[in-house]
């Protein structure tokens, strides 16, 4: 029905509507047309909040930036209890790989945020990276 992602088993909402299914997101507080992803980026909200501790509240799903008189759309972004963020996700399709040009993706969208975190992920294949501004670089690590 739905691919197996490299995420523990989560349950969702989901409903047939006559454009298709929808899943609902527990961030957005509102049903969302289901795509692959989506599916990923909800399982990823789950992840965020159930393993990693992450607070709902705190949590903004496809988000607008502003960038150079640009609007750039966050898939996800979690913010620190000061409100700066924190965290910013880039989620892609099951069947989309990860590549250089996707983290150039995550680092366009991150000029503005300045975040301490960033996590790509295509719900098979997670990368975390801790950002260092001295260095004005990234380095890998096994989780955030």
């Amino acid at each position: 029905m739905y691919p197996t992602l490299n995420f523990p088993e989560y349950s969702f909402k989901i409903k047939e509507e006559i454009s298709g299914k929808q899943i609902f997101d527990i961030v957005r507080k509102k049903y969302v047309m289901l795509t692959p992803e989506e599916w990923v980026r909800q399982h990823t909200v789950h992840f965020l909040i159930n393993e990693k501790k992450y607070a709902q509240g705190l949590m903004q799903v496809e988000t607008t930036v502003k960038y150079n008189r640009m609007n750039i759309r966050c898939d996800i972004l979690v913010y620190d209890t000061e409100l700066k963020p924190l965290v910013l996700v880039e989620c892609k399709a099951p069947e989309v790989k990860i590549t250089q040009a996707t983290f150039d993706q995550i680092a366009r969208y991150n000029m503005p945020l300045r975040v301490k975190y960033l996590m790509l992920t295509n719900g098979l294949t997670h990368y975390y990276c801790i950002m260092d501004y001295v260095k004005n670089s990234y380095e890998f690590v096994k989780e955030i």
